[in-house]
């Protein structure tokens, strides 16, 4: 009993040992803010990294992709079994966008051209919650809407068939106000080249007046603005907001910036009643973020859903040609992942085959380059790739098996990699504390040698002696691993209120909106690991007062009493 009352008393009177507990608080409680921290970083990484990819994907390796995608998808069936719970065939291939903005211009961007199936892509990732509109998430169409895009956002421009009508309506009065002069200039020039045909013929040796009518002036084509009208359509016609909007069967041979816009069967293609083929395109595709002269940061966009743009990526024949086509923004993919939305554009799965060439007409046979699985949950991931392995050997089929994890291994094990140095660099803090305690025992070991002296005269036995160090030890690892814990709860649990007064302090944003996507410091609290770090200060305090507390034990009585 004697050996917890002096351990209490040395703790409750020696103020010195309040700087070893400090240490060691000071210690927790950074282990714990900075575990929680990367653990929230982490989960919000995986999350938005599985949203984007399925549980596993079997992808091929050739240009024309796997040449019977309905085949591969019921073998795959077959050999998961009941573990399957969605399955849908995709078509990836690199391109480039170009963007159609004022002044004649446009901005070109490379992307990551993915042909989905609207009915079966959201079923098996998290594809649908990172759209804009409300009824996309419910349902993924390559329609255009009337409008309701990323409710909530005030920032965000009007857009859809609205948006597309307003914008054709003003360049069709610019274009209006343009024809009156360029009409004239044609004209001149025009005369100009007759007078000048004239003069040849009058120069040359058998001109003859009598048989030689001057060329008269070709007629002007309809369609010289950037958008064409119906023909037969008068310019000053009102372009009215409730014509009904559809978008044209075959495709078009249409160009934004030319002239004559028509289809394949000789249809006249109105950008106020038609739309071309869907696109989804990631945000950071369509838009710049950066911070203004005043402080704020804004977002610019290049197009809006309801804005037309060209697509250019290679055909799957031997030899690669490039292909092309105009395609209409439906909506836009914010998964708040820069690699994602700077990079993928969403368009239907049939049309990226047709352009490609991915499809026997003969045999209705269509090619995927990949084939993507949901598996369901608690089910082994690792497990049913091995299977599939088994059933298409690399050996034989050109294809690339993995999970999700597999993909994005290096960047996962980066992660891991990073959050075990940081432990291990952090460790080192309550460590520091550590030599604190051995210092400070070893103090009051030749300050208490008489006490000691005594103890022992008094017959407390040397193991005694040696348990009242490891107790004080004890002791301190304890109150400064729990107020470490206490205080790390607490700051986590405010740490965004903090990082506002560290903004307002310093005038620096911890996240800049321009580089992070994050709008709040992401923490996860995680109970074991709380435990382990409570755990391992604790036994750190125990092993610097092993030292001191054998010293203590190892003397001689009569010594002791003779110490001054």
């Amino acid at each position: 009993m004697y050996k917890l009352l002096l351990s209490w008393r040395y703790l409750r009177t020696r103020y010195i040992a309040l700087a070893s507990i400090v240490s060691v608080t000071l210690g927790v409680a950074t282990l714990v803010v900075v575990n929680s921290v990367m653990s929230g970083f982490a989960h919000e990484m995986h999350a938005r990294l599985h949203g984007i990819l399925s549980d596993i994907v079997v992808e091929s390796y050739e240009t024309a992709g796997m040449p019977d995608a309905t085949w591969h998808m019921e073998k795959i069936r077959s050999i998961v079994g009941a573990d399957l719970e969605a399955i849908t065939a995709v078509v990836h291939v690199p391109a480039m966008v170009n963007i159609p903005v004022p002044n004649g211009r446009s901005v070109t961007r490379p992307i990551n051209l993915v042909g989905v199936d609207e009915k079966t892509y959201a079923q098996v990732c998290e594809f649908s919650p990172h759209l804009l509109h409300p009824e996309n998430r419910k349902q993924l169409s390559f329609l255009l809407r009337s409008g309701g895009y990323a409710p909530g956002r005030t920032a965000f421009p009007p857009s859809g068939w609205q948006h597309r009508r307003n914008r054709v309506r003003i360049e069709r009065d610019i274009q209006r106000h343009l024809q009156p002069s360029a009409a004239a200039e044609s004209k001149a020039g025009q005369e100009l080249a007759d007078a000048d045909t004239q003069r040849k013929i009058e120069r040359s040796a058998d001109f003859d007046p009598l048989s030689v009518a001057l060329p008269q002036s070709s007629p002007q084509l309809p369609g010289s603005g950037r958008f064409d009208q119906p023909l037969g359509q008068k310019n000053d016609d009102v372009v009215r907001d409730d014509v009904p909007a559809v978008q044209l069967a075959d495709s078009q041979v249409s160009d934004p910036f030319g002239n004559v816009p028509v289809n394949s069967n000789g249809a006249v293609f109105d950008p106020v009643k038609h739309q071309h083929t869907g696109v989804v395109l990631g945000i950071a595709i369509a838009s710049t973020r950066h911070r203004d002269a005043d402080g704020q940061v804004r977002d610019y966009y290049y197009c809006l859903p309801g804005d037309d743009v060209q697509i250019t990526f290679p055909n799957a024949s031997q030899k690669p040609t490039a292909v092309f086509d105009w395609f209409t923004v439906v909506d836009m993919y914010e998964s708040q992942m820069s690699e994602y939305d700077s990079t993928f554009a969403f368009v239907p799965l049939r049309k990226l085959q047709e352009m490609r060439g991915m499809f026997d007409p003969e045999q209705g046979i269509y090619g995927v380059s990949s084939i993507q699985l949901k598996v369901r949950e608690g089910a082994n991931l690792n497990a049913i790739r091995d299977k599939l392995r088994e059933q298409f050997p690399a050996t034989t089929y050109p294809y690339s098996i993995q999970t999700w994890r597999d993909l994005q291994g290096p960047l996962l094990a980066a992660v891991q990699l990073e959050t075990t140095i940081l432990n291990i660099l952090l460790f080192l803090i309550i460590a520091v504390a550590g030599f604190g305690i051995l210092a400070t025992f070893f103090m009051i070991v030749v300050e208490k040698t008489r006490d000691i002296g005594i103890l022992k005269a008094l017959g407390a036995p040397s193991g005694g002696v040696m348990s009242i160090f490891l107790n004080y030890g004890f002791a301190l690892g304890v109150v400064g691993a729990i107020a470490g814990m206490a205080l790390g709860l607490v700051f986590v649990t405010y740490i965004n209120e903090i990082a506002g007064f560290v903004e307002t302090l310093t005038g620096r944003e911890v996240f800049d909106p321009t580089v992070y996507y994050f709008q709040q410091i992401p923490v996860i609290t995680d109970v074991a690991t709380m435990l382990w770090v409570v755990c391992g200060a604790v036994l750190i305090a125990v092993l610097a007062s092993v030292l001191p507390a054998l010293r203590a034990a190892r003397l001689h009585p009569v010594e002791a009493l003779r110490h001054e």
